[in-house]
């Protein structure tokens, strides 16, 4: 399938012209192609990503429905946030 014509800006533009000009790549095509391919590859870490979440709601929500799960001590919780944030300072 061939490319739509498009336009980049100024700075992206350069960017290209500097990956080509170092050898990188031989063509504007080239580059946009490697860009594209790592943004399919970020999307798909990221539904992965969602997915493993999503599995993991699951089991929590699983187990709360079976009484399995404990009350939160949000007091307790924000004392252990509270020193930790101390520690980092």
């Amino acid at each position: 399938m061939a490319a739509s014509g498009f336009s980049l800006p100024p700075d992206l533009q350069q960017f290209v012209q500097n990956q080509i000009e170092r050898g990188d790549y031989s063509t504007t095509g080239e580059v946009v192609c490697a860009a594209l391919t790592l943004l399919r590859e970020r999307e798909q870490v990221r539904a992965i990503r969602l997915e493993r979440l999503r599995a993991d709601l699951q089991v929590g929500i699983d187990e709360l429905e079976r009484g399995e799960g404990t009350a939160l001590d949000m007091e307790e919780i924000k004392q252990e946030v509270r020193e930790r944030l101390s520690l980092g300072r």
